[in-house]
């Protein structure tokens, strides 16, 4: 992202930023795995040399930064996909409004100058 020089520049950038920041939908901290397995069955196919059953499940961190695992349903695959895609965008906007808030301060003190007449 490419930084203008001028406050006003980099208040209307992050304003904008700011907007965007409203949520409509839960945001989901985590990663999204397929996995295959056999399942419990012992007359069904995948016992028997057939194909395994596919699944999905959300790797996260919980609490002490233990890496916590958990089932997704198929019906839910896409809402959690959704939920998950909102968390890295927020991720990136949050990566922008700091950028332009470090760029707002540190021009400030040159805008200042520049506004009194001085170089």
């Amino acid at each position: 992202m490419r930084l203008p020089d001028h406050p006003t520049l980099i208040r209307r950038m992050l304003d904008h930023r700011l907007k965007k920041l409203g949520l409509r939908s839960p945001v989901l901290a985590a990663s999204l795995h397929a996995y295959s397995h056999r399942c419990g069955q012992p007359s069904c196919r995948c016992h028997h040399g057939g194909p395994l059953h596919a699944g999905q499940h959300v790797t996260f961190s919980g609490p002490g930064n233990k890496t916590h695992t958990v089932y997704v349903p198929k019906d839910l695959l896409p809402e959690v996909q959704a939920w998950i895609a909102g968390h890295k965008r927020l991720k990136q906007l949050l990566k922008e409004i700091q950028q332009l808030t470090l760029a707002l301060v540190r021009t400030h003190a040159r805008h200042r100058r520049q506004k009194a007449g001085r170089p």
